[in-house]
């Protein structure tokens, strides 16, 4: 399972990849979508690598997105009691295992919003025009995605709740 985060902006975008950006639902900064990992998404990641980066999110990471970030249709945050009515599993966990084995698909949930909306990384971004193994933030980053994503999830505290501005 790929993380896909959207790092820069619309303007300037070739056309190519403005097409690319819409298909994988990532319109604005900060947009993160869970894709499976398939040649023809990797070849449409390669298609929008200079406006986003991606890597494999482990379930850990997957199930503090869920619970901190996951929206259902009405701008209102999944809840557990909405879990067991859509998906018919009883927490984030048993949700985010059912995703990365394949069983359910983030993005076909009914009345689950695809896109997931994340914060500005604490401590910041690297260099957002150089792909990540050159020093940068785009491009493919591998296992370090869930460092980025945890970085993303809740502004100015860590999850254990200390503050962290």
């Amino acid at each position: 399972m790929l993380a896909v985060i959207r790092i820069r902006g619309s303007t300037g975008v070739k056309p190519r990849a403005r097409k690319t950006g819409e298909l994988l639902r990532l319109h604005k900064i900060n947009h993160m979508v869970f894709l499976d990992d398939t040649p023809e998404t990797r070849g449409m990641l390669h298609a929008f690598k200079d406006y986003a980066t991606w890597g494999e999110i482990d379930r850990e990471t997957m199930e503090l997105a869920l619970k901190y970030r996951a929206m259902i249709q009405g701008h209102k945050k999944l809840t557990e009691e909405k879990i067991k009515q859509i998906a018919g599993v009883s927490s984030y966990s048993e949700l985010a295992q059912a995703i990365m084995d394949g069983k359910l698909k983030y993005g076909k949930l009914e009345g689950v919003v695809p896109v997931m909306r994340l914060h500005p990384p604490r401590k910041g971004l690297e260099y957002i025009r150089r792909q990540y193994g050159t020093g940068g933030t785009l491009g493919y980053r591998g296992k370090d995605i869930n460092n980025l994503i945890r970085r993303m999830l809740v502004p100015g505290e860590d999850l254990n709740g200390e503050k962290q501005n």
